[in-house]
């Protein structure tokens, strides 16, 4: 198939739709299909490189950090697309390329797959305050986006209820976004662990409680903080890798707790040293609710690190408790699973183990791959029935 991927997020910038996109256009591609990206550039310029096609852009950072909508003319670029027929579109994000995604596929009359990442009622918190209205706009944005779709995947089944909850009456594919699992699994030298350790000042004798992530307020990174100041934190400490807007409001916290001299900060990494950093931990925590899926709760997986995270739905199926880690929902569980891995050499081991196998056997991007084509097939399938149908009633088909 020739398969157009449309996503307003794209690399340089890290973030989950992004090491999804990235994933799959690879592993599409070795699966000898054709595949362009359509995104946005990070600047007003458009231009092509390396089957990606990027349109000008302006930020829209008071909508949502990091953020950015289509600024420039895209009719040439967009054109190109055209005239290399796509068989259909797989979009990523239902803002400024979805809005192209739908130009394209009316033109050429193909149907469109849409990925829906982001439950967004978990983000109107950045320029409305009212929680009920932003459900309602979120449900209403999210009916129109999925409306002009023939299918939609979600990555977990949290995503498939929010989606039903919404009156979605498109078929829902329920496909777990998968990882490179290479980059995670290769071991990282004792000498790179040092180093990091030096730099950021860890001493060596130190248990690592390891979060990676945006630093924001749906990350909820106030609660982990408020229950690592009630810990013994004389041989821990806790290790925060990533950057966003609410790291001032943290590193703030952090001192007023007195734990500032336990808690670093390492801010963004470059992907490609991200593996190192899993490996450097004792324990992967989070207590975020916002995610859909949540790679990098996958991504510490099979590293091999265990991982403690707030009870969530989007967490069925991955942490398992007493397996590769456990889901608390109080302070008093959270403490007490947290002294019993720590405390046990064994427990640890085992956990590391089961850990780096579940994430093998469930969350390959080979096998994310797989299935999204097997949506795509069924998706061109249904769609070739409907134009059948619609041809017999019109003139007899050729």
């Amino acid at each position: 198939m020739k398969i157009l991927i449309t996503t307003d997020w794209y690399a340089p910038t890290v973030n989950g739709v992004v090491t999804s996109v990235l994933n799959l256009r690879r592993e599409l591609i070795r699966r000898r299909h054709e595949v362009r990206v359509l995104t946005l550039s990070q600047t007003l310029h458009s231009y092509e490189s390396d089957g990606v096609t990027y349109i000008g852009s302006v930020g829209a950072g008071k909508i949502y950090p990091g953020a950015r909508i289509k600024a420039a003319l895209s009719s040439g670029f967009v054109q190109r697309i055209l005239d290399w027929k796509p068989d259909i579109i797989h979009s990523q994000c239902e803002f400024s390329t979805f809005l192209m995604a739908r130009r394209i596929a009316k033109r050429l009359s193909i149907p469109i797959v849409h990925t829906y990442h982001t439950v967004y009622e978990d983000y109107t918190h950045y320029f409305m305050s009212n929680k009920k209205w932003g459900r309602q706009m979120t449900s209403t944005l999210s009916r129109w986006v999925i409306e002009q779709c023939a299918s939609v995947i979600a990555p977990t089944e949290k995503v498939r209820a929010v989606l039903s909850g919404y009156g979605i009456d498109r078929p829902i594919h329920v496909v777990p976004t998968g990882i490179d699992l290479d980059r995670f699994t290769a071991e990282t030298s004792e000498e790179k662990k040092f180093d990091i350790r030096k730099r950021l000042d860890i001493p060596d004798e130190n248990r690592i409680l390891l979060y990676i992530g945006r630093l924001a307020k749906e990350k909820n990174l106030e609660e982990l903080l408020g229950y690592y100041a009630k810990q013994d934190t004389r041989t821990l400490t806790f290790l925060i890798v990533g950057d966003g807007p609410y790291r001032d409001t943290l590193e703030k916290m952090a001192l007023d707790l007195g734990i500032g001299d336990s808690v670093r900060f390492a801010g963004m990494i470059p992907p490609e040293q991200i593996g190192d950093f899993y490996h450097m931990g004792d324990l992967f925590v989070s207590a975020s609710v916002s995610e859909t899926q949540g790679l990098t709760y996958i991504e510490a997986l099979a590293s091999g690190l265990p991982a403690l995270c707030r009870r969530d739905a989007c967490l069925d199926g991955v942490i398992l408790d007493g397996y590769n880690g456990w889901q608390y929902e109080t302070e008093r569980e959270y403490l007490a699973d947290m002294r019993l891995l720590l405390s046990d050499a064994v427990i640890q081991k085992i956990m590391r183990k089961n850990a780096a196998k579940f994430a093998q056997q469930a969350f390959s991007a080979a096998a994310f791959a797989e299935r999204a084509e097997k949506v795509y097939f069924e998706t061109l399938g249904e769609a070739n029935i409907e134009e059948r149908a619609v041809c017999s009633e019109v003139i007899p088909c050729r």
